[in-house]
Parts: C-alpha cells; sequence; structure tokens
C-alpha cells in the first residue's frame, strides 16, 4: 500500500477544496497540554483510495527541526483555531518516531515502526476497562494481509469529534472609485473699444493795449523817433501727449475645493443560521 503526497494525488485540489485542505496544512500542531510541537508540512494519502493516512509535522525547533508522521486519526482538527492537536502525543514519542525524509523510504517497515509508537500510546490510553473484564488478544499483523481498516484508532477520522459546520453571511462592502466628471479650462483673450480722453491745454496769445497819457506835457525823450526799434515776446501753448500703456486690471487664481458627501446605498445581504434538531437532548451552545 504506497503512499504518495497530497499534490500527486490531487493536482487540482486547491480548485475543489471543500474541506479547506490547503488552509490545513499552514495549520499548527499543538499537544493535549497546548504546547505548540511544530507545524503540518503535508498530506500522505493512500494511492490506491485516496484516503488521508498522516499528516507529516515539522517539529520546528522542538525536535531539532526533524520531521515525523501523525496518522490522521489522532489529530483532532479545529479550524476557527487553526490548530490540530495531537491526541496523546508526547515528547519521547516523537523522539522515538523515525524521521521522515524522503517519501520513497515510507515502506511496510517504515509504517510499523511508526505504528508501534503510536500503538503503545493508545494502548495505555484505552485501558479504562473493569478489572473483571476479559483481556482480550493482542492483535496480530502481517505485511501480505495487513490494511489500514486493522488500526481504526489511527487512521479513522472520528468526524464526531471535530466535525464543522461553517456559517457564511454576506456583508457589504463599500469601495470608491475615482472618474472624471467634467473639465474646465480658463483662457485669455483680447477685445478692443474706442475710448475718449480729455486733455486740458494751454495757449497763449498776444494782447496789444493802447492807451491815451493823461499828461500831455510836451517832452523831449532821448529814444524818441528811433527807427527799427522792436519789442519780442514767445509765444507756448500745450499739445496733448496721448499714448498706450498696460497696467494691471485683474488677478484670477484658479483652484479647486473638494466636497464631502454620503452616499446612501441599500441592498438585500443573506445569514446563514443555525437549526438545531436536539430530538429531546439537551445540548449546551458554546
Amino acid at each position: 500500500m504506497a503512499l504518495v503526497k497530497l499534490e500527486e494525488f490531487y493536482p487540482d485540489y486547491r480548485e475543489h477544496d471543500s474541506d479547506n485542505i490547503d488552509d490545513i496544512k499552514n495549520f499548527d500542531v499543538y499537544d493535549q497540554t497546548n504546547d505548540k510541537i511544530g507545524s503540518i508540512h503535508n498530506i500522505l494519502v493512500d494511492e490506491q483510495t485516496g484516503k488521508f493516512r498522516y499528516f507529516v509535522v515539522d517539529t520546528g525547533f522542538w525536535i531539532f527541526g526533524k520531521k515525523v508522521l501523525l496518522p490522521v486519526g489522532l489529530a483532532d482538527i479545529r479550524y476557527t483555531d487553526r490548530r490540530i492537536y495531537a491526541k496523546n502525543l508526547t515528547k519521547e514519542q516523537v523522539e522515538n518516531l523515525p524521521d521522515f525524509d524522503e517519501l520513497e523510504k515510507v515502506d511496510y517497515d517504515y509504517e510499523e515502526q511508526v505504528r508501534g509508537v503510536y500503538r503503545t500510546s493508545t494502548a495505555t490510553s484505552g485501558m479504562t476497562k473493569p478489572a473483571t473484564s476479559r483481556m482480550t488478544k493482542p492483535a496480530t499483523y502481517d505485511r501480505n494481509t495487513y490494511n489500514y481498516e486493522q488500526d481504526p484508532s489511527l487512521y479513522d477520522i472520528n468526524r464526531q469529534d471535530s466535525q464543522t459546520l461553517k456559517l457564511y453571511e454576506e456583508r457589504l462592502v463599500a469601495s470608491k472609485q475615482r472618474r472624471k466628471t467634467g473639465e474646465v479650462a480658463i483662457g485669455k483673450r483680447v477685445e478692443t473699444e474706442t475710448t475718449r480722453v480729455a486733455v486740458p491745454v494751454e495757449k497763449e496769445r498776444v494782447v496789444i493795449e493802447r492807451t491815451n497819457p493823461t499828461n500831455a506835457t510836451p517832452t523831449n525823450p532821448d529814444n524818441a523817433f528811433r527807427e527799427g526799434e522792436v519789442a519780442r515776446m514767445d509765444i507756448y501753448e500745450e499739445t496733448p501727449d496721448i499714448r498706450k500703456e498696460a497696467v494691471l486690471k485683474e488677478e484670477v487664481k484658479v483652484k479647486k475645493v473638494v466636497e464631502q458627501d454620503t452616499v446612501q446605498a441599500q441592498e438585500t445581504v443573506r445569514r446563514e443560521e443555525l437549526d438545531i434538531d436536539t430530538e429531546g437532548r439537551p445540548i449546551v451552545d458554546k
């Protein structure tokens, strides 16, 4: 009865995994005293039937990185805690177990060595019968006729102890997407208009005033009757000087502001609840 690794027997188990097998390969392993033993390294299955037979446990630093086989019947799987509890497993037993190095080395003799360690622990834990009960004869095993059904305590998974029912519910997940809703372009253009400006200017003109003297006394001035005498006076006037110059009329600033708003959404979601049929038996819902 050859054993193969999980991915060799079920190459697409990740796509059709209904029992969260891939999650189990990431679970940690603890003993009954809640001490961490190691973690799941791989899972070995029966090449003929595909049934799970062993968990490959990497003991990490507990036993110096030793890898050992844990029969699935001795594993209590706790999905919620992401843990596997090894029933009745002690550090001494791990030290006595053969080291798992290569799958090719796992033959009948190798498995018998593994089973021998665990049979001792299961036999010891099962010695709770009254003293008056009849002692049963130890089972005998033959390499030619042996099958895993002869060790139900090692290979049968008691689903009543570790059965898991998962309840799911839908939740509304709100997310935001940023999308462009418009664009604002602000530019300049030149417009022309005709304007008028009034500039007051001054002009000089000559005013000649003639008066008659009131004193008519005869005189003989020295400058009388001098020909060519001229009186000169400069005359000025203002002319408008009109020019154009650019001045800052207005300054425009362009910026964005963020306005916040709350959008209400409503959708129907589903949730799974337990329907418990106790059949008259009291139960405790923890």
